[in-house]
């Protein structure tokens, strides 16, 4: 579905998307609070993953959106990975968390820790927060997210930087393999199919549909831990996605050019 079709949408399928939103919006705040007092208090981290992960089926039940998942026993229970995947939807987060089964962390950007509310729930979370600018902070938060990854730590990465404005896959940034080799660990390439078509980039109308995780086998890391090295993962990974995605729709072996060194975003 491209951006054009979705203006089309008729007054009733808005009605019923805006009454969702406000579903959403109405258990969203109280989950939020018990992710960000509960570890607080308790101690235990853990609370605010498995009220994520809570969140995250309410907002697919909610929304009328189902997550089907192909390739759950590529993943090996107790082992870190790094997931890496498009990204065309806001949905494309509720769906991983709720669709891969594995205790699944995002690395997101450090001044987002200044957001008001969201700030706090970040704080509070096991997410990993980077610098993206270059420096020796940006440096600092790197090794230390990959110290967490190594300890045991799987995160998720969404290789574009940014949802893609038409569903199509984008040209990946090397920040998510430069991350995974320098932690050692292996990546998990994560093909999202139909996100785009339940909530596309710059629209607020929900439509109830299917999202597809493919997840494929890990691809080691291992001594790649270089430039050339860490396109080579890069370009492996993104041909993968393509071969898998039902909307680009590119041919196995196909590499989307690829775009200015970035930090993980």
């Amino acid at each position: 579905m491209t951006g054009q079709g979705v203006r089309h949408v008729s007054v009733f399928t808005r009605l019923i998307s805006y009454i969702r939103i406000a579903i959403i919006a109405l258990f969203t705040a109280p989950v939020a609070v018990i992710a960000i007092v509960a570890p607080a208090v308790t101690r235990r981290t853990e609370i605010f993953d498995w009220c994520a992960r809570a969140w995250s089926r309410m907002v697919l039940f909610t929304s009328g959106v189902r997550v089907r998942t192909k390739g759950t026993e590529n993943i090996v229970p107790g082992r870190p990975y790094v997931y890496v995947s498009n990204h065309a939807s806001l949905f494309d987060i509720p769906a991983v968390l709720a669709g891969i089964p594995d205790a699944v962390h995002f690395v997101y950007k450090k001044e987002l820790q200044k957001v008001v509310f969201l700030g706090w729930a970040l704080k509070a979370s096991t997410y990993i927060p980077v610098v993206r600018e270059r420096g020796r902070e940006a440096a600092r938060s790197i090794e230390e997210a990959a110290r967490r990854i190594r300890e045991g730590m799987s995160v998720i990465l969404f290789a574009e930087g940014t949802r893609s404005p038409d569903g199509r896959v984008q040209p990946f940034k090397r920040g998510a393999f430069s991350l995974a080799a320098h932690a050692g660990v292996p990546i998990i390439p994560v093909t999202i199919n139909g996100s785009e078509h339940v909530l596309p980039k710059r629209h607020l109308a929900i439509r109830p549909g299917t999202i597809e995780l493919v997840v494929e086998p890990p691809i080691p890391t291992e001594g790649m831990d270089t430039r050339e090295g860490e396109t080579h993962l890069m370009e492996q990974v993104q041909s993968i996605i393509l071969r898998n995605h039902t909307l680009s729709g590119a041919p196995a072996g196909a590499v989307l050019p690829t775009t200015k060194d970035s930090a993980c975003r």
